[in-house]
């Protein structure tokens, strides 16, 4: 059973690796090769593929190919369009093509996005077959992921890769080994006969009548509304930080040369803030921890509108504290509602749906708008051999952490749920 659990581990810790390589730093990087104003629609694929790929994917491996087997063909397909990414950002004469850099980086996320899902499937069908209880050990089991992504963010700033091609190699790198390892974790069956699952119930598809009800279409259209949020840092926090640089009080301090670090607290935040949850969610109800997880949007915000990395640097640092508040209690507590309140036939496609809205509409919104805001108040600046994009980023955060604030005080007007049975 232990050496069950350490294989699923180590699953875990490269799956989240991969995406660690690159997530926090991509929008450094294509800074510096000149496409810093399209940032956005690069964080927007992650949202678009998601709304589809993984229900492809999951096709394929309920009826075809076992999951854990699907697991490592799409990881190496992802690898090879990410090293196909890297080599042409590399060797591109006359700058990059737009159009063949994204094409080839899309294709990569295509295939990796599905991964998620895939890789929490073969956990829980392994502990199921195990006998073991999938509610009590897979959350120290997944903890694992957060700790890979972590450790490959450092070792990307720490290696100088936040600015260059070298990102990409790397979550290639670890995208292959994950290939060759996930052909020795435990068989998945795949479906047979009347186990099919139709079109309809694999694309969840009727979870959105669900919308038919009144609580639990403002729940999804809220889920929408918070999501927009969701990946605005991921994809803009390393540049605005590195954009220090341009100034000379600010251009050697620890922010500026190792973002990717400061950013890591955020995710470190995450992991312990999972452990919050329980007692908030017994404590406060449900309506106010997702409440608590808006406030924490509108500080994250905030702060980052009035810090910076010297004096000012506590409050980026507590702006990387909130995020696990804000990323984690509406994530886990909307999961949760999602259960609590859909028929068992169609809980897992509403979760599904809370994906779609959250990640997928919502995150892709998000960072398409932010790309268009950012683009008007900021501008490229080159020092050295290096881009950076400066300008008036206080204005941007603070005009998404009011925006985070109207969605929070509209919420807590008209959402009113039932109480959790």
């Amino acid at each position: 059973m232990k050496n069950l659990k350490t294989r699923l581990a180590l699953m875990n810790f490269l799956e989240f690796a991969v995406w660690g390589a690159y997530l926090t730093c991509m929008g450094r990087y294509l800074g510096n090769i000149g496409v810093g104003t399209e940032i956005g629609y690069f964080y927007s694929m992650q949202g678009v593929v998601s709304i589809f790929m993984p229900a492809v994917i999951g096709i394929v491996a309920d009826r075809w190919i076992p999951a854990q087997k699907m697991l490592g063909i799409c990881h190496l397909v992802a690898a090879v369009f990410m090293i196909l990414t890297a080599w042409y950002g590399a060797t591109a004469e006359g700058g990059v093509d737009f159009a063949t850099i994204f094409s080839l980086y899309s294709l990569s996320v295509a295939f990796y996005m599905p991964t998620i899902a895939l890789s929490n499937s073969v956990a829980y069908t392994a502990l199921r077959q195990a006998g073991m209880d999938t509610v009590k050990d897979f959350p120290p089991i997944r903890v694992f992921g957060t700790v890979g992504f972590i450790l490959t963010m450092w070792f990307v700033d720490i290696m100088g890769f936040q600015t260059n091609h070298w990102q990409f190699v790397t979550s290639a790198v670890i995208g292959i080994v994950l290939f060759l390892y996930s052909f020795t974790l435990p068989q998945c069956p795949v479906a047979k006969g009347d186990e099919h699952r139709s079109l309809s119930e694999a694309f969840g598809l009727q979870a959105f009548t669900l919308f038919r009800q009144k609580q639990m279409a403002l729940f999804f259209i809220f889920s929408m509304l918070l999501g927009i949020s969701l990946q605005i840092t991921n994809g803009y926090a390393n540049p605005f930080i590195s954009s220090f640089a341009s100034e000379p009080e600010f251009a050697d301090t620890f922010g500026v040369q190792h973002a990717n670090i400061l950013i890591s607290l955020s995710q470190i935040s995450e992991t312990l803030c999972i452990l919050l949850i329980p007692f908030c969610m017994k404590r406060f109800g449900i309506k106010n921890v997702m409440l608590i997880s808006m406030l924490a949007w509108v500080l994250r915000f905030g702060l980052f509108s009035v810090g910076d990395p010297g004096s000012g640097v506590w409050m980026f640092i507590l702006s990387m504290i909130v995020y696990g508040v804000a990323f984690d209690f509406f994530n886990v507590s909307g999961s949760l509602f999602v259960d609590q309140n859909t028929a068992p036939e169609i809980r897992s496609s509403a979760q599904g749906l809370f994906m779609l809205m959250t990640n997928g509409i919502g995150g892709t919104i998000g960072v398409i708008a932010a790309q268009q805001l950012i683009n008007a108040y900021t501008h490229g600046m080159k020092i050295g051999d290096q881009f950076y994009t400066v300008g008036e980023w206080s204005t941007c955060w603070f005009i998404f952490s009011a925006y985070a604030l109207v969605v929070g005080l509209v919420f807590a007007l008209v959402f009113h749920p039932q109480k959790l049975k």
